[in-house]
């Protein structure tokens, strides 16, 4: 028989009291937060300006959460069990962040990431505190349900073609609208349209929706109200529907692993509801999922409300009928179920046998599907998915890449790591082939190139312990201890499994569930007390609670100051794209953003370009000097950053100091190695200025460029060879090839130095077809110079630029009759 209690210095995990206004507040803040946050994107941090503003706004409400809380709860704050600890001990997940600051790839993302754990650490200081109150808790989970919810049927109405009205029921909270609709709540790849809701990724999707699933079954297996029941029964077919919708291929693999964890901890008959209840919900999505998948493809094309009206119908009916019968299974089978297998759950491992066998037959089925022709009764697009299940795939393939590439990362940075957003600042300089991506799609690793080895092990201890004392509690506690905060580990594990494959937790929103589930499980683990500090508990409780308001308005305040910024940048950037801009129109909003971030990136590169252009204008100095001083400030905390170091480039040229620009661009080859229009502009620079040496009789600085810009070459030709090795199915991403602007100038560099055959070849490779662009005529027209220079001849390319432009005979020949080596 089960203790009743979780050890032998139990305390209820619900711990109600007088409720007075301010719980109310605080619960009603709460409700509200969690209903705005999902339609900002999720609060996505992409490391773009258009993302920041909602971030901060966020961070901000959380801040003043954790204020109201501390009204709320600080006489509990008595630092006397292990609760206590954890809520104190979460503040060294910030602060390993604030010390990888110190040697960041990127300053900007690395304060915002600051910024953005310490919301964290207050969601789950909340979390801890608020949940144990019975009506909090009951309150809390009501809401994230409610939303999630919300957040299925909203990603329905995109789906069957009604994105407008998405956009009017959401547009007056929600930053992801755009041209009256939510932007890409529907979202067409390679693999089709793609079901994605308020997340615009279809893979973060499907790992919440997983999350739901479960926690939809648990509900509706536990909750004993006939509306309960079918209101948790009938949302389960939408939910299930839409994860199969969103292609994810992650998602589906990961599912029967995550199942297996969740049922090992149920109770025999709850495994068998659960499965029941699957049965049930997955056979009347398997009915619907043909016709509402061909009418959300159909109306998409082409919206029409007769047939959108048909696939509502078709879910609500389903999801009906699913959400009768699920209630009637909890109404009339379930209590017969429970006595019916007491025997069998009093037997030792009884509660292990239908997880794994659950988790098998879910795996015999994705089995069954991808190899055997049951998938030809799946609609074309998801057919095509799991036919594509498999480690040969690119996108298997190119996570094992990003995992290798974010280790070379590593071992650059191994104790305190790189700081916040240092993957999607320098993965360029580590990346195996020329993909784009910035995020490692592995939330762990991404976590780890982040903070270190150091930090990384903090956050894994520090995790590891809840889930060890939870679980550890969660078999020594009754039935109703059980179920009161099984749902916030439901989402905790689904969630963080899946972010095993992908970067959900890059959306704020999916790691506030993640920080508020861990602070749901915290309040309900065993109450092992701490030894009794020396000084007085109200002294230690007010140096604590004083401690998380000082810096909760510290991080609001600066929040506050940062949104502020990010939204000057957006002005200069509206205002930059009137009919007539002019220069203080522009400027003065960039110069309160640089004010307020000295070195905010995009204020700095569009402060940059202004200059620039006024510098070419009027020619006066002081708009130089101010150019490069301020760009060369930015390089030093953004030393990873393209669009500075090409400002600087373009600043450096126009200052007439070409020879500093180009040692600039040489120099910068290392971190963009796999980008081939930066090899364009190194040897574009090495023919220019060493064709300047060699008319100024300058032989070795003409060397010295020629060189450079050979070396360079060399480097396409070995990466070109390299991305030949790629395996079979990996996709390299960019194009890196040898294009006709390095074809040309590389030619003209060998040309000059006596080489004609080996500049034939060269100008060989960047022959184009459309000889109507310039660069591809100067191509065509220096390969046949080279050609005649040797006394051989392309007669077609030769007849085809003849027929484009008579005069080309003429500059042939005056090219092939040059000799560089009389100068």
């Amino acid at each position: 028989m089960a203790n009743p209690v979780y050890g032998k210095h139990f305390k209820a995990s619900t711990e109600d009291e007088k409720r007075g206004s301010m719980f109310w507040v605080l619960n009603i803040c709460m409700i509200l937060f969690l209903l705005w946050a999902p339609f900002q994107i999720a609060l996505f941090n992409g490391l773009g300006i258009s993302f920041e503003k909602p971030l901060f706004w966020a961070i901000m409400l959380v801040c003043i959460l954790m204020i109201l809380g501390l009204i709320q709860f600080n006489k509990k704050v008595q630092l006397n069990d292990q609760r206590d600890m954890v809520a104190l001990l979460i503040i060294l997940l910030p602060l390993s962040y604030m010390i990888s600051m110190f040697s960041a790839a990127s300053w900007h993302y690395a304060v915002n990431m600051v910024l953005i754990q310490w919301m964290y650490a207050f969601i789950f200081v909340i979390g801890i505190y608020l949940l144990r109150d019975r009506v909090s808790n009951k309150i809390i989970q009501i809401t994230l349900m409610g939303s999630a919810y919300l957040i299925v049927f909203f990603g329905y109405i995109s789906w069957f073609g009604q994105g407008y009205l998405a956009g009017h029921l959401v547009w007056w909270f929600s930053n992801g609208v755009g041209n009256g609709v939510y932007i890409d709540a529907i979202m067409q790849d390679s693999n089709g349209w793609r079901l994605t809701s308020v997340f615009q990724y279809a893979n973060t999707y499907a790992a919440f929706l997983m999350a739901i699933m479960f926690a939809g079954l648990f509900n509706a297996s536990r909750l004993r109200t006939w509306y309960d029941q079918l209101i948790h029964g009938f949302m389960l077919v939408p939910v299930i529907l839409a994860l199969i919708l969103t292609l994810s291929r992650g998602g589906l693999v990961v599912l029967p692993f995550v199942l297996l964890i969740l049922l090992l901890l149920l109770r025999p008959a709850q495994q068998i509801l659960w499965f029941i209840n699957l049965v049930i919900a997955g056979t009347a999505t398997a009915v619907i999922l043909n016709p509402v998948t061909a009418i959300g493809l159909q109306v998409i094309a082409k919206y029409d409300g007769a047939v959108a009206a048909k696939g509502w119908a078709y879910l609500l009916i389903a999801s009906l009928i699913a959400g009768v019968l699920i209630m009637l299974v909890g109404r009339y089978i379930a209590p017969k179920l429970e006595v019916g297998v007491e025997g069998w759950t009093a037997r030792r491992g009884a509660s292990l046998w239908i997880p794994i066998g659950s988790a098998l037959l879910g795996i015999l089925m994705l089995v069954l599907l991808i190899a055997t022709n049951l998938r030809n009764l799946l609609p074309a697009n998801i057919r095509v998915r799991f036919e594509n299940i498999n480690f040969q795939q690119s996108s298997v393939l190119e996570r094992f890449t990003f995992y290798r590439d974010a280790m070379k990362l590593l071992r650059d940075y191994p104790l305190f790591g790189a700081g916040g957003g240092a993957w999607g600042a320098s993965y360029e300089a580590y990346q195996n082939n020329p993909y784009v991506s910035r995020q490692a799609h592995n939330f762990f690793i991404q976590y780890l190139v982040e903070v270190g080895v150091i930090g990384f092990i903090i956050f894994i201890l520090f995790v590891g312990f809840i889930f060890y004392k939870y679980i550890r509690g969660y078999f020594k506690t009754d039935r109703a201890g059980k179920e009161s905060h099984f749902i916030y580990f439901i989402i905790v594990v689904s969630i963080l499994m899946h972010s095993l494959l992908d970067f959900n937790l890059s959306y704020a929103y999916m790691s506030i569930l993640v920080f508020l589930g861990l602070g749901g499980m915290a309040s309900a683990m065993d109450l092992t007390p701490l030894k009794r500090l020396k000084a007085p508990a109200g002294m230690i409780r007010g140096i604590y609670v004083s401690l998380i308001g000082v810096v909760a308005i510290i991080v609001a305040f600066t929040s506050l100051r940062f949104s502020v910024a990010s939204g000057d940048v957006m002005d200069a950037q509206k205002a930059s794209q009137v009919a007539s801009p002019s220069y203080e129109g522009i400027r003065a909003p960039l110069d309160k953003a640089l004010a307020i971030r000295s070195t905010f990136p995009d204020a700095v590169v569009f402060m940059g370009s202004l200059l620039t252009q006024v510098l070419q204008q009027t020619k006066d100095e002081q708009y130089y000097n101010e150019d490069i001083a301020l760009l060369t400030k930015t390089q030093e905390k953004e030393p990873f950053n393209k669009n500075i170091v090409k400002q600087l480039v373009t600043a450096y040229q126009l200052g007439g100091k070409s020879d500093v620009a180009f040692d600039l661009l040489v120099n910068s080859i290392p971190k963009y190695k796999w980008d081939i229009e930066w090899y364009e502009g190194v040897i574009t620079q090495a023919y220019a200025l060493g064709n300047q040496a060699y008319e100024k009789k300058d032989t070795a600085a003409q060397e010295k460029y020629f060189n450079a810009g050979l070396n360079a070459y060399k480097e396409v030709e070995a990466g070109v060879e390299y991305l030949k090795t790629l395996p079979t199915g990996q996709l390299q991403g960019r194009a890196f090839a040898v294009t006709p602007t390095i074809a040309l100038n590389i030619g003209k560099i060998q040309l000059m130095q006596g080489k004609t055959a080996d500049a034939a070849s060269t100008f060989k490779l960047g022959l184009a077809d459309d000889l109507n662009d310039q660069t591809n005529r100067e191509v065509a027209r220096y390969y046949l110079a080279a050609l005649k220079k040797d006394k051989q001849n392309d007669q077609a390319i030769y007849d085809k630029l003849i027929k484009i432009d008579a005069k080309e005979k003429e500059q042939i020949n005056t090219i092939a009759n040059m000799d560089y080596s009389g100068k």
